[in-house]
């Protein structure tokens, strides 16, 4: 006859279930052109346990090499990097390796630009003037498969959005601006100056505008702009 010890008695097996594994810190990149900028992140993401940073890149080719050397989970990059545009560099990126997150980190708020920025495949949005817990929310969101977008840019969509639809046009109240400007002579960085945006986001806009419209350059621009009353003649 086999005879079993009480539960506590010393010759009991005593056996406990596993507790959940520890998640392993999110992986991420800082791609900004400016050092201090990263620095600054650091010092904010390495007080979050949840976070590991694994490299940094300050254009498109250290992004491409710290993609392939690192493998982060995440990214967070600037829309303007210097000469390069954030915009191409996070298409590239994303062709590199699809699997990794991005949350764009800049200071440009306008509706367009995050329009791109999401169509291009950002998984999140935020403005450098967020508050570091802002910050560290988005990424947790991302991780989790969220979108995120930072409060201060969400009513400025749904605004935009309004007055395109009020406007029953194919545009978007920024790109008629542009398309005025651009069709009356305009350069890119005297567009960018008078809109408060930045050179790369203006020419994004007009190549936008070239597919969208079916047309050829600025004086296929000029003419649509004409032929529809978005400026007088320019001749």
């Amino acid at each position: 006859m086999i005879s079993r010890a009480p539960a506590g008695h010393p010759s009991a097996v005593q056996t406990s279930s596993p507790g959940p594994t520890p998640r392993r810190p999110i992986r991420l990149g800082l791609i900004d052109d400016h050092r201090l900028v990263r620095e600054g992140l650091r010092l904010v993401l390495d007080r979050s346990p949840s976070v590991e940073v694994v490299g940094e890149a300050g254009d498109a080719a250290e992004a491409a090499d710290l993609i392939a050397r690192a493998e982060p989970d995440m990214l967070l990059l600037d829309l303007s990097l210097g000469e390069d545009d954030g915009i191409p560099v996070m298409r590239s990126l994303l062709a590199q390796q699809p699997s990794v997150r991005i949350i764009v980190l800049t200071m440009h708020r306008d509706a367009e630009t995050v329009r791109q920025a999401l169509a291009a495949g950002a998984a999140g949005y935020v403005v450098k003037g967020a508050r570091s817990s802002e910050l560290l929310d988005a990424i947790e969101a991302v991780m989790r498969g969220e979108r995120y977008l930072h409060s201060s840019i969400t009513a400025a969509i749904v605004d935009d959005s309004m007055r395109w639809l009020q406007v029953a046009s194919p545009l978007s109240v920024r790109e008629r601006e542009i398309l005025r400007l651009v069709a009356t002579g305009h350069s890119a960085p005297q567009v960018g100056a008078i809109l408060g945006i930045s050179r790369h986001t203006v020419r994004r806009h007009v190549s936008n505008l070239s597919a969208k419209l079916e047309v050829r350059g600025v004086v296929g621009l000029a003419r649509y702009a004409t032929a529809h009353g978005i400026i007088g003649d320019t001749d």
